[in-house]
């Protein structure tokens, strides 16, 4: 055997570079494979595209995200307060004290009394079952900021904006942006089969409601005008008694479809978080809309008082009552339906009804193609806040994605 070699001729040296090459070959497979299955763990934590939290974390998640539920049904009825007592104070029917109790009393009711078919159309028109908990939680906090910013925005420079068409358009670009289109329920296919569903059904009823609301304002008013055609002056304190009851047959369905809004997200978010099996609004979502939204409106958005009491058109107790009749009747109807609708709109609307079957040119029809642009743009411009709060939570975070 020669120096240098082994038994079978082979060269040490050769040997020695077998033997490292195969080290550095197994070391190679080890870290590839320790990488592998960091990976694994990596996506079973995601458990398909769903991390799964730490449940101290989640918890708290949803609590914040509970918490701006409630802030935004708050701001829903500070924002909207104007639209239920604005009538009443300019014909001059209650007193600021009066109209606290009545409407304060019946909008709680609304909620608890009213059902939750509109809570189940607003909390499945977009569709995050796929989504991780983190992150879906994230994007209806996002959408609901964008809902919030906007009526705050519209309350301070007093515009009577929608509330409805503030929390649509939020939640839809949060989710556009960051889970994709695929994850709003458009329900353009579905309503070629005749059903309407998702956005078409929400857009559908926040589009038509104001029609109907000017159809049927028109209309009451021509009644009402034929019944006291011959009636004195005097009835007039018969007509502001009579609006205890229509304003509370407004407060009641204003509380029954706007606090569903509220409930439907709220109940989205327990489901999501792994709250509750399914979607099914507990008693206790409900009773606490029903507090947040009955306190917003005991608040007082009151800066829009003027706009629809007196900017529209000058409103007398006929057309109070006229006004609020018309509302109620539109909203509770819709809300028997399932069909959230725009309380804005539709006193908005019933009044401008009411003014054309009185006199037309007393409408100020300026004023009101003034807040009829607004209404255009509130589904973009929250849907634009929305993205911009899910762009900061997503620089913020480094990423918000799996």
């Amino acid at each position: 055997m020669a120096k240098g070699q082994f038994k079978n001729g082979t060269p040490q040296k050769d040997l020695r570079y077998i033997l490292r090459a195969t080290w550095t070959r197994q070391r190679k497979y080890h870290r590839d494979n320790l990488q592998i299955h960091s990976r694994i763990h990596k996506y079973q934590q995601y458990d398909s595209g769903r991390m799964m939290a730490d449940p101290n974390v989640l918890f708290w998640l949803a609590v914040i995200a509970i918490a701006i539920v409630l802030f935004f049904d708050y701001t829903n009825g500070f924002h909207d307060a104007a639209n239920i007592v604005a009538t009443i104070i300019a014909s001059r029917a209650m007193t600021p004290a009066q109209a606290v109790i009545i409407v304060g009393t019946f909008e709680f009711l609304g909620p608890l009394l009213g059902g939750t078919a509109v809570a189940n159309t607003i909390g499945k028109f977009v569709t995050l079952g796929d989504v991780g908990a983190i992150l879906s939680l994230a994007i209806l906090i996002c959408g609901l900021l964008g809902a919030i910013v906007w009526n705050l925005a519209t309350w301070y420079f007093g515009i009577p904006s929608s509330s409805s068409h503030a929390l649509v358009g939020g939640l839809v670009g949060a989710v556009v942006v960051s889970v994709g289109a695929d994850h709003v329920v458009w329900g353009f296919s579905e309503l070629i089969h005749g059903h309407v569903t998702g956005i078409v059904k929400v857009l559908a009823a926040l589009l038509l409601s104001p029609i109907v609301g000017f159809g049927v304002g028109f209309l009451i008013k021509r009644i009402m005008g034929a019944l006291l055609n011959r009636a004195t002056p005097a009835v007039n304190s018969k007509l502001r008694g009579a609006q205890f009851f229509t304003a509370a047959g407004l407060a009641f369905s204003h509380g029954a479809n706007d606090a569903q809004k509220s409930m439907g997200i709220l109940t989205l978010v327990l489901l999501l978080g792994g709250f509750i099996p399914t979607f099914e609004v507990p008693f206790w979502v409900i009773v606490a809309c029903a507090t947040a939204i009955t306190l917003g409106i005991l608040s007082g958005g009151w800066r829009i008082v003027r706009t629809l009491g007196f900017a529209i058109f000058r409103v007398r107790p006929i057309h109070a009552l006229s006004s609020q009749l018309t509302s109620a009747l539109v909203i509770l109807s819709a809300s028997v339906i399932g069909a959230p609708v725009s309380t804005t709109h539709v006193v908005a609307t019933s009044i401008m009804g009411i003014g054309s079957a009185d006199n037309p040119r007393a409408v100020r029809w300026k004023k009101a193609g003034d807040i009829a642009v607004t209404w255009v743009v509130t589904i973009p411009g929250s849907a634009f806040v929305g993205i911009i709060c899910y762009a900061l939570l997503n620089l913020y975070l480094g990423t918000c994605k799996p």
